[in-house]
């Protein structure tokens, strides 16, 4: 395939996949394919995520953000690598780096009663954390991650199709994965000179799931590095979800697929004093998920770049590289 070198992020809607008919839905395989082997995102509309529930996350979001910090560290778990509840601010840096990002955040995982105790992940996975202050929190948030992850698996039917795999190639292999719904708060800075020179609100990184889904209203300041080298906004509607390949996925296909490096950028000074919130959802396997490289995606102009690993050992040693486990 060309190297296409895109001005904006391409938009697709997934509604083409899903249609019954075969020609949208092939145009929709070859459009992904395209985005996702240039520039690593896609902007997708009709993706099942309505916009009462997008405001009703925010607005529990905000609530529990207001909350002073030392009600919020009560819902923090360091010794269990920060996987559920609350992260304090600073608590992560980007791989490569020691300053802390300038984000707090909170992170929901798979309901465990919704898995069947037959099925060996349930032991994996540490129970979700609820904040008392903020009841309407969980309900929402639960709703939205099942909300996303249905949108997830209907992409990587898409991307499977353009890889030349099975459609439901990834179905087994996602089936109650180690997905994370992560709710930023990107907090105020009362003194822009009180915090390090270095410090950002996201420095430049790739992410390690598989795909990560976006919800386009929170896009504002976050750039992706094209492979020239120029950082490109990201810009969406508010009904559109942002989504792009993760480090895994990457390292599956031989980096086929680019897992892109991108950052948010911090306001202007004067705006420094501002809030800005993001709610990714980063979409993981299970952790058996075998990430060597696909036979296909491998041959004489491209060499295997990656040891074999599975996706629990890849998202271990990523941890730790980001300081949330020892």
């Amino acid at each position: 395939m060309s190297e296409i070198l895109f001005e904006e992020v391409p938009c697709l809607d997934l509604a083409d996949f899903i249609s019954g008919d075969s020609s949208k839905k092939a145009a929709f395989v070859k459009k992904l394919g395209e985005a996702y082997e240039n520039i690593g995102f896609v902007a997708i509309k009709n993706h099942g995520l309505d916009q009462n529930m997008q405001d009703e996350l925010y607005s529990a979001i905000k609530n529990f953000f207001l909350l002073p910090d030392n009600i919020k560290a009560k819902y923090e778990q360091p010794d269990k690598g920060f996987q559920r509840g609350y992260t304090g601010k600073g608590k992560e840096h980007a791989k490569g780096r020691n300053t802390g990002d300038l984000k707090e955040f909170y992170h929901v995982g798979q309901p465990l009663d919704e898995i069947s105790n037959d099925d060996t992940v349930k032991e994996e996975y540490l129970p979700n954390v609820w904040p008392r202050e903020v009841p309407e929190f969980k309900d929402i948030s639960l709703k939205v991650f099942k909300t996303l992850e249905a949108a997830g698996k209907t992409m990587l039917q898409a991307i499977a199709l353009n890889l030349g795999l099975k459609e439901n190639y990834f179905e087994s292999k996602i089936e109650n994965g180690n997905s994370i719904l992560r709710s930023i708060h990107y907090f105020p800075i009362k003194n822009p000179d009180d915090v390090p020179a270095d410090a950002v609100r996201a420095a430049e990184h790739g992410d390690i799931n598989l795909i990560t889904i976006l919800m386009g209203a929170s896009a504002d300041g976050l750039q992706v590095l094209r492979r020239d080298g120029k950082w490109i906004p990201i810009t969406a509607l508010p009904d559109q979800l942002i989504v792009n390949v993760g480090d895994m996925l990457e390292r599956l296909t031989n980096k086929k697929l680019k897992s892109t490096i991108h950052r948010v950028v911090n306001p202007p000074r004067e705006l420094m004093d501002t809030s800005r919130y993001s709610i990714p959802f980063f979409m993981h396997p299970r952790s058996e998920m075998d990430l060597s490289c696909l036979n296909s995606c491998i041959d004489e102009n491209h060499p295997k770049a990656f040891e074999d690993c599975t996706a629990g050992e890849f998202l271990d040693e990523r941890l730790k590289e980001l300081g949330l486990k020892k």
